[in-house]
């Protein structure tokens, strides 16, 4: 379905319009069971965001990355990846990791600061987010050819922003990919801004898509507000990949409503008129209107969903700041299986000088 979505044309691919109505002929074969979850994810991801928000600002938690907006996207990528599948994020992917399984507690651990937090449960394919700003493309893409070798039927997929395009790390990742026709999905959040710096300053290409044309393998630029179509957009790449067809790189257009992290302040370069037209074009609210119009959406039901979703966060704030701190042994012991000769000094040298400073 998605191939018939030229980037070159400046075709989006779209499923719900802004009124929750399907355009004909491209709606999925969801259950209506599984279309609930994943607003129920959506629900969770938008509450747990805004839980981490006044925790930061009471000092509870450190500098965090709020994903406000990006509920479709995340959701509808994640909840479209099978079990054996890996997923390798970027720094802001709540609900990527909330679809598939992760701790909520644990996700709070980290960014209170603790590193524990990013220990991912056995099970889960789902490696650590990546700071650095396109690291995780070349992680992705040495999985998908460790796959190959492996003759593995699995999808890796990827997530970053429109900042990383401009990265060193996205091309020669993308070439390699496009080269060993590595079964990854890379799934691109345009969010219109690197920080302050807007996506046209990024490229002069019209789309972010259109880059996969250049290395060899299908792009598309995808509704990232519609969770259905980035849903399909994802399950379709996925399945090319598993079945060798080789790297899928999508563009979910979107928007980034909140701060780039909670030490900005976006009022400082992008107009209050398009955040507020970008407001309208809320991704929960969209698909709310669709479930309701397939009559799966109830006042009853969504007072079920938010308490369900405040009780989940509240819980998981009170686990999280029940663990204790960080030590320092933290800092070296999880580097190597065994650590190392000059770790071990530095560790001691490190304890020595806490003690002399405690007197």
């Amino acid at each position: 379905m998605i191939e018939r979505f030229d980037p070159l044309k400046g075709e989006r691919f779209q499923i719900l319009d802004e009124s929750g109505s399907v355009r004909e002929g491209l709606e999925p074969a969801v259950p209506d069971g599984e279309l609930r979850k994943m607003y129920a994810r959506m629900a969770l991801t938008r509450a747990a965001d805004v839980k981490a928000l006044k925790l930061q600002r009471q000092g509870r938690l450190g500098t965090y990355a709020p994903s406000r907006g990006h509920e479709a996207c995340q959701v509808g990528a994640a909840s479209a990846l099978r079990a054996g599948d890996w997923f390798f994020p970027y720094f802001r992917d709540l609900g990527t990791y909330l679809t598939l399984g992760y701790p909520l507690a644990d996700y709070y651990h980290y960014w209170m600061g603790n590193e524990a937090g990013l220990r991912t449960p056995d099970g889960l394919n789902l490696f650590p987010l990546a700071i650095p700003v396109a690291s995780q493309i070349l992680h992705a893409v040495g999985a998908g050819m460790a796959a190959n070798i492996k003759k593995l039927k699995i999808a890796v997929a990827c997530s970053f922003g429109d900042g990383a395009t401009s990265e060193g790390d996205f091309h020669e990742g993308m070439n390699f990919a496009g080269v060993f026709k590595t079964p990854n999905v890379f799934i691109c959040y345009n969010n219109q801004f690197a920080i302050s710096v807007p996506r046209s300053r990024q490229t002069a290409a019209a789309t972010i898509a259109q880059k996969a044309l250049a290395y060899g393998f299908r792009g598309v630029q995808v509704d990232g507000n519609d969770v259905l179509a980035m849903y399909t957009a994802t399950k379709e790449a996925a399945a090319a990949a598993r079945g060798g067809g080789g790297p899928t790189l999508i563009e979910a257009y979107t928007y980034r409503m909140g701060d780039h992290t909670t030490s900005d302040d976006a009022a400082r370069y992008r107009a209050e008129d398009d955040l507020r037209e970008w407001e309208r074009r809320d991704p929960i609210a969209r698909f709310q209107a669709y479930l309701k119009k397939k009559g799966l959406w109830t006042e009853a039901y969504e007072k079920e969903v938010q308490e369900e979703s405040s009780a989940l966060v509240e819980k998981a704030v009170e686990d999280a700041e029940a663990r204790p701190p960080a030590s320092l042994d933290d800092l070296f012991t999880f580097t190597y299986a065994v650590m190392t000769p000059n770790l071990d000094a530095q560790l001691a040298g490190l304890k020595a000088s806490a003690k002399g400073g405690s007197r």
